[in-house]
């Protein structure tokens, strides 16, 4: 490897990066397509600037590119929003990813791609992007609307069907098939691994964290976050499967724990860093010969990408029961391709399979849909207004009752649904290790055992088996209604005996296969059914008590992030909890004292730490102000803390759909100022203007502000509050 080369190269796309994203961002435009266009002056297609001396040095901080993203799209899934999303977003997300696979495999062959590449160009243009809709979101101040919220939660599913697309869409490609057993194998595998690296970190890596607390600055946990992604990134190879399915796997566990954000904020240079060279090396994939000679399918593609989008956006958001607004402005939303389409294009060509003109032709599509969806966004409205108006009366009847009655049913409590959505993913999360159990011991323990235990082999062999599946198997046959305060009364006694039954049939046939593979069929029936039985009886209740604290464990360890932020399963005292809540923009506190904010006397509760950066302010005094971005301590029962949570983490609403700046900022009153001769009181500040005075400054001191002080001109204010409202106090 030429390093003088290597570092050449970078230095040159990062300058020539930095200076067409500073433009781009003059124009309002996403920084993405900057890269993309950096990428394609970059090129050798671009004779105008030197050149990258080689592509392959590119190609390689690519790689590194695609593993950080995916990393860091991981730490921004969690299971946790996944399950919070609901079946809304789930349902909706399925019918958008079949709909455009679908709509891209048929338009592939339309335009004469083979099967592959008709499948991967369906990938590519079925995921929209999660970069480009947050950023129109913040820029033209929609994030707080419900809508949002909704599309969010799409593009959050949307993040596992990607990630689940890779890895079939590359066992295809291997094999040149598309063979159901083949497929079914590549799931199967996938499932096995992601299941158990996800338990195995989920349970060992926050314990780890929270054990090693006060060695983890910023510096310590940047390398170890970053160590565990590539650790993990190499570890998903050595299994067959991608670098980037690692790092996904590694930032979903790590999602959860309450390291998340600062690891989110540590990553995020380096994320920005290698992400900009991924996408500059996309835009190095541009052909100015090919875009000429294939615009039609270009804008052809865009159109696909654009009406599909809209009609299966909309469509899904209707058939869960959403309004006919939402589902319109969500689909809207939704208009583009972007990240995914690139790292699958990326992947067909690594394998060989993706004829080269597909990829600038993606490249284009995305750049086409990128830019216009700020515009498709802003025109949901009048689409959603023009289609009330002329929709038919009967149709517009049915639409309104189905969502109040899919509404009903979300809110009702079915005994099923809750008792399902209880106990089955523990169930089948059990499955998948009693799965991983039985075949490692078959590949690995009975080759070895065959070759030095002669005839005793077969009953070692089923003896170890059953004895380390037996934890589990144990806590398979545990009855539903052991588990502590199962809660639901009656209505749940059916569903919980329904589940248990079913629970013993599965421990009942993984003895029962175990047994057959090493005696006959007769043999392995009487010998499971005493084996479950002896299980059943000989298990202690201690053991199966640390089973139950290990489970309890696994989740508290899963929901980590969660629980710090609410306070619970943290006691202090009796119903007392400590919780963290992050100060929000549009917290009523902000800028105020702890003394006159009066928390303890409104909530109930007591601050007892404020974390401002890497500083920790601990047992505050009243005369301690909160700010956004501070994390404070907060103890009380469940109630006050539930209370408090939507205070101290709101938001500021969208203002005329422009988001106000609010920053600490210092005003020089003129005698001409509207304050002279008045109180921050008798001034309305807060109301009128959205600020809070923190001090004055007159003359060579500094006061304090307090409800009576008089401000007089030539007093320079310092106040937290919306800038362009606070300069025209001046």
């Amino acid at each position: 490897m030429n390093i003088e080369g290597l570092i050449s190269d970078l230095a040159f796309i990062l300058l020539l990066g930095a200076a067409v994203t500073i433009l781009f961002k003059w124009i309002k435009q996403p920084v993405v397509l900057g890269y993309i266009v950096a990428g394609f002056l970059a090129s050798p297609h671009f004779t105008y600037l030197p050149s990258v001396t080689t592509e392959s040095n590119i190609d390689f901080w690519a790689q590194i590119g695609i593993v950080v993203l995916l990393f860091s799209l991981g730490l921004e899934f969690s299971f946790r929003k996944l399950v919070n999303s609901g079946g809304s977003a789930i349902v909706t997300a399925l019918i958008i990813v079949t709909g455009m696979m679908g709509a891209g495999y048929a338009i592939g062959h339309v335009l004469d791609f083979n099967y592959i590449n008709s499948l991967f160009l369906g990938g590519m243009l079925s995921m929209s992007s999660t970069t480009i809709i947050i950023k129109a979101f913040n820029d033209l101040g929609l994030r707080q609307q419900k809508f949002a919220s909704q599309v969010l939660a799409v593009l959050i599913v949307e993040d596992l069907f990607a990630v689940v697309m890779m890895v079939i869409l590359s066992s295809i490609a291997v094999n040149n098939s598309v063979e159901g057993v083949e497929m079914l194998y590549s799931i199967g595998k996938l499932i096995f691994f992601l299941v158990i690296w996800f338990l195995t970190g989920v349970y060992i890596l926050p314990s780890l964290l929270n054990r090693w607390r006060r060695f983890l600055n910023n510096e310590t946990l940047l390398i170890v976050s970053m160590g565990l992604c590539l650790g993990m990134a190499v570890f998903s190879v050595y299994c067959g499967f991608s670098l980037a399915l690692g790092a996904f796997v590694m930032g979903s566990v790590l999602a959860g724990t309450s390291y998340a954000e600062r690891i989110e904020s540590v990553v995020t240079p380096v994320k920005d860093l290698f992400g900009s060279v991924f996408f500059i090396s996309v835009g190095m994939m541009v052909r100015p010969d090919i875009l000429a000679e294939y615009w039609w399918p270009i804008l052809i593609l865009s159109a696909v990408v654009i009406v599909g989008m809209i009609v299966f956006g909309t469509f899904g958001m209707l058939v869960t029961g959403q309004t006919l607004k939402v589902a319109i402005q969500s689909g809207f939303s939704l208009t583009q391709i972007g990240e995914f389409a690139f790292i699958i294009a990326t992947l067909g060509m690594s394998l060989g399979v993706l004829r080269p003109t597909l990829y600038p032709i993606v490249v284009a599509v995305s750049v086409i849909t990128t830019f216009l969806t700020p515009y498709f966004i802003k025109m949901a409205l009048p689409a959603y207004n023009l289609v009330e108006r002329h929709l038919p009366g009967k149709l517009r009847f049915l639409i309104d009752r189905y969502q109040k009655e899919a509404s009903k049913d979300n809110a009702g409590g079915n005994p099923w649904h809750e008792t399902i959505a209880k106990y089955l993913w523990p169930t089948v999360v059990y499955a998948i290790i009693l799965i991983g159990i039985v075949i490692v011991c078959q590949r690995y323990l009975r080759p070895w055992l065959d070759g030095i235990a002669g005839d005793w082999a077969n009953f070692i062999f089923v003896l170890t088996t059953v004895a380390l599946m037996s934890p589990f198997l144990m806590v398979m046959m545990t009855p539903l209604t052991r588990y502590g305060n199962a809660g639901g009364g009656h209505a749940n006694n059916i569903p919980r005996l329904v589940i248990t039954i079913f629970r013993y049939v599965i421990a009942l046939g993984f003895v029962y296969y175990t047994v057959t593979t090493a005696y006959s069929a007769k043999v392995g029936a009487w010998a499971s059914l005493v084996i479950i039985l002896v299980i059943a009886l000989v298990f202690s209740h201690k053991l199966r008590s640390r089973m139950s604290r290990m489970e309890s464990k696994f989740f508290d360890n899963l929901n980590e992030r969660e629980l710090r932020r609410s306070g619970k399963k943290n006691n202090v005292v009796n119903d007392l909890h400590q919780a963290f809540m992050t100060v929000g923009a549009g917290c009523r506190f902000v800028g105020e004292r702890l003394a006159d904010s009066n928390l303890r006397h409104r909530f109930g509760v007591n601050v007892v730490s404020i974390q401002r950066g890497q500083n920790i302010i601990p047992i505050p005094g009243g005369n301690n102000r909160l700010f956004p971005g501070d994390v404070i301590g907060v103890i009380g029962t469940d109630e006050q803390l539930e209370a408090l949570l939507p205070s101290i983490e709101a938001e500021l609403p969208p203002e005329s759909g422009v988001r106000p700046e609010i920053r600490l900022t210092s005003i020089l009153l003129s005698e001409s100022s509207p304050l002279v001769d008045r109180t921050p009181l008798s001034s309305s500040l807060r109301d009128n203007y959205s600020a809070i005075v923190v001090a004055v400054h007159r003359g060579d001191e500094f006061i304090d502000s307090n409800p009576n002080l008089v401000f007089r001109p030539g007093d320079i204010i310092w106040a937290v509050g919306d800038v362009k409202k606070l300069n025209t106090l001046k």
